[in-house]
């Protein structure tokens, strides 16, 4: 199912509707789906778009000039220059990657590993995913560089100026997530990086929970790097990309090599493709690419300033109504709260939380969400999590609340 083609913007039953997942039941109850934190549903239109590839033309690209490759590479193209739209900015700025994981890791390996010295920083904060910390770690250990953590506030905000006093002489990266996967804050990137280049120091983002959810320009933004994935934005799994600043790019090396990526090999050394065709080494994930388009272009009809107030309205209603449950713990502030909200009930595991909800038909995430080091600076070990997309409504939130009731009761709370 597709959304209709008219001049208005869809109703959210229409765009709940374009996903087949919410047909089945689960437990014996219509599926509530709030873990697109972890990975979103899919549409019928991306499902459509990966199925044709494989099924009509699956040939690989750059390579062959049979008329199916042709059609491959046309489309794989046609892919990048649409997710590259979609952030701002142009085709030959965008690496396709299989997420964010692999993007932070090529510009630590690439970029990171060339240019820091024995003594450098790297100034991150501790709210990171990570897939945002642990590449810069081994960066660190490779080159003599240490990591800065900027503090966070207490309300979880990234302190701004706590950043300004973690930046010295020596600061030369810094690297932090547009939206944190836990506490749902959008943190202001555009200060960030003016602050970090004033300091002539290059800013990594980490967009995997910002760009399914908000209008993002790359270019406004004024970043040296942005990662983000697919499977988090309505496309496919194994799919991502690396937008990077052209001389930013210009400057790393590939982290993969191997066929398509090279200019000229001999028997003792290789020259490498130009931007970006350079770091795309192997044969690409072309169904992936295709799928992500297809995404693209679905959240763009749905209208990104749509989702963005929608998921958030959501998320802000869902924290208002937990935080008054017994021994409900709601962590960061409404403020700048996107999709996300994390939360514990005291005395209650959040897998023992999840799994009941779960038999209530309803999908939430339980555990660290790959950020120990924040779950260490809000004391706890872990917590359950729930995420709202463009697919849900309020009556989610209602069986949320009511299922956190039944959690309670099944608890004795």
């Amino acid at each position: 199912m597709s959304l209709p083609s008219t001049t208005t913007a869809p109703s959210w039953t229409e765009v709940a509707g374009a996903f087949p997942a919410l047909r089945q039941t689960v437990n014996g109850h219509p599926l509530v789906y709030l873990d697109s934190a972890a990975t979103s549903l899919k549409p019928t239109v991306v499902i459509d778009a990966v199925s044709e590839y494989y099924r009509d033309y699956p040939s690989n690209v750059h390579r062959s000039v049979h008329t199916l490759a042709g059609r491959a590479t046309e489309a794989y193209e046609a892919a990048r220059a649409r997710v590259a739209g979609f952030i701002g900015t142009r085709a030959e700025n965008l690496v396709f990657t299989h997420g964010t994981t692999e993007s932070v890791n090529l510009v630590a390996n690439g970029w990171a590993r060339r240019h820091l010295q024995p003594g450098d920083e790297i100034l991150l904060t501790p709210a990171e995913h990570h897939s945002n910390l642990v590449p810069w770690q081994q960066a660190a250990r490779a080159t003599g560089a240490r990591l800065v953590y900027a503090e966070l506030s207490p309300e979880g905000h990234l302190s701004m100026a706590a950043l300004r006093a973690a930046f010295t002489p020596r600061t030369r990266l810094v690297t932090v997530a547009h939206v944190s996967n836990v506490l749902g804050t959008e943190n202001p990137i555009r200060q960030v990086v003016e602050l970090a280049h004033r300091h002539d120091a290059v800013v990594v983002v980490d967009g995997a929970q910002s760009v399914p959810h908000l209008p993002v320009s790359v270019t406004e933004l004024g970043v040296d790097f942005f990662a983000f994935s697919g499977h988090k934005m309505c496309g496919p799994t194994g799919i991502g990309a690396l937008y990077g600043r052209p001389d930013r790019l210009r400057e790393t090396d590939p982290l993969l090599f191997g066929g398509e990526m090279i200019a000229e090999v001999d028997r003792e050394r290789a020259t490498w493709a130009d931007v970006p065709y350079r770091f795309e080494g192997g044969t690409p994930n072309v169904a992936g690419a295709i799928g992500l388009a297809a995404a693209v272009q679905f959240l763009e009809s749905v209208g990104m300033q749509r989702i963005a107030v929608h998921s958030r309205e959501l998320a802000v209603e869902a924290a208002e109504r937990l935080a008054p449950l017994p021994g409900a713990a709601v962590y960061g502030s409404l403020a700048n709260r996107q999709a996300v909200v994390a939360f514990n009930l005291a005395g209650v595991h959040p897998h023992d939380v999840a799994q009941v909800l779960d038999s209530l038909g309803i999908a939430v995430r339980a555990g660290h969400h790959c950020a120990q080091p924040l779950m260490a600076t809000l004391a706890i070990q872990s917590s359950a999590r729930a995420s709202f997309y463009l697919y849900n409504t309020r009556e989610d939130v209602d069986r949320l609340v009511d299922g956190l009731r039944e959690v309670g009761r099944y608890f004795g709370r």
